[in-house]
Formats: C-alpha cells, sequence, structure tokens
C-alpha cells in the first residue's frame, strides 16, 4: 500500500493516526500543501479532486476519503476495533464521526479558509478556486461554540465519544479541535470532561506523528 500525507494538514493527520493506532506501517509519500503540490500533475494523477489523504491499496484501488481509508483498514487488521465491536457501536461510531466531521471539522474550515490571508480565493479544498465569504468566517466560529457545547455533555456520560474505548470519532474530533488553534480557539476552561478527554488522547504515541 502507498499513503499519501500531509504533514501540515488535519484530515491526513486524521488517517496517520487511524494508521498508528492500527499498529500498520505503510510507505508514505508527504504532498506539501504549503507548495501547492496538490495541485501539481503528479498528484492529480493520483486523485484529480486534489484532497489528501490518499490511500492506494495492494490491488491499486485508489481511497481518497477518511471514512473510506478507515473503512478499508478496519476490515484488513480489526484489531484493534476502532469503527466498533458490535452493529449498535458501529452506528454510534459512524454517527460520531459525522457529526465531529460536519459541526467542528466544517466549522473550523469555515472560519479559517473565510478569513487567512492565505486562504485568498481558497475557499474551499480542491483543483476550483472560490472567493472568502467572511460571514461564513463568523458563522464557523459560533458553530465550533455550539459544538463544544454538545461534546461537554457527551463526554460527562462517557470517557470517549462513541463507545467506552477510542475509535475513529475521537480521531476526527481530536485533530480537527487541535487544529483549531490556526483560528485562535480552544476548548473553553470550563468544559472540563473535555479537556480530560482531550488530554489523555494527547497523550498517546500516535498524537505526535
Amino acid at each position: 500500500m502507498l499513503f499519501y500525507d500531509c504533514s501540515t494538514a488535519p484530515n491526513p493527520r486524521r488517517a496517520r493516526m487511524f494508521i498508528a493506532e492500527k499498529g500498520l506501517e505503510i510507505e508514505t509519500r508527504d504532498i506539501s500543501m504549503r507548495d501547492g503540490e496538490q495541485l501539481k500533475p503528479g498528484f492529480l494523477a493520483v486523485n484529480p479532486r486534489a484532497t489528501i489523504p490518499v490511500l492506494v491499496t495492494d490491488n491499486g484501488v485508489t481511497l481518497s476519503e477518511n471514512i473510506a481509508i478507515a473503512a478499508c483498514l478496519e476490515a484488513l487488521r480489526p484489531d484493534p476495533p476502532l469503527m466498533g465491536r458490535t452493529p449498535d457501536e458501529r452506528g454510534l461510531v459512524l454517527m460520531w464521526n459525522a457529526i465531529a466531521e460536519q459541526h467542528c471539522g466544517m466549522a473550523v474550515g469555515e472560519a479559517f479558509r473565510n478569513s487567512h490571508p492565505a486562504m485568498k480565493d481558497r475557499a474551499l479544498p480542491g483543483p476550483r478556486n472560490y472567493a472568502q465569504i467572511p460571514e461564513l468566517a463568523e458563522r464557523g466560529h459560533a458553530r465550533l461554540a455550539a459544538f463544544f457545547d454538545d461534546l461537554e455533555r457527551r463526554l460527562g456520560e462517557s470517557p470517549f465519544i462513541a463507545t467506552d474505548h477510542l475509535t475513529l470519532a475521537d480521531i476526527t474530533a481530536f485533530v480537527f479541535i487541535d487544529f483549531a488553534r490556526v483560528i485562535k480557539t480552544r476548548i473553553p476552561d470550563s468544559n472540563t470532561a473535555t479537556r480530560t478527554w482531550f488530554d489523555n488522547i494527547a497523550a498517546r504515541p500516535s498524537a505526535g506523528l
């Protein structure tokens, strides 16, 4: 297999943590988004959508979405289970992973891509340029604040987001919350359950990769 990574971006980090938690060693090529390598012909031949991460399987199948990469690797190496052990757990993992993507990851992305000077005309990832919309940056901050409230309630009931152990949902939320530093936002001091959960995941070896 071959894994296309980017050391500075959150979505590749999600896949990188998943791979590490599975105990897998996969050949890796780093694509510099700062240098615009994802938009160059060499990488566009791999993924015309110009997004990272990408996993090319041993059978030559190209997977360019985190959920697809995780599903493939979970099937190849079921232990440790990062996508649920039962039908109910699998449903909860996918549900909370989607919530984290939509209400945390997208919120941070809206705020960052629609306000940072380096993202001028790059308000959405991919091969096409889109102008920034400042109002979306404001909405992104508001959405993230609401997500922190929802997450604190959930983590007051469970040590992990979806089940009683680390799953894909925790990796997704952790990476996006950590990336929120680019919009100068951190977990509120009063959200003690979330801060404990975050610190516990940050201490895992996979979080330092």
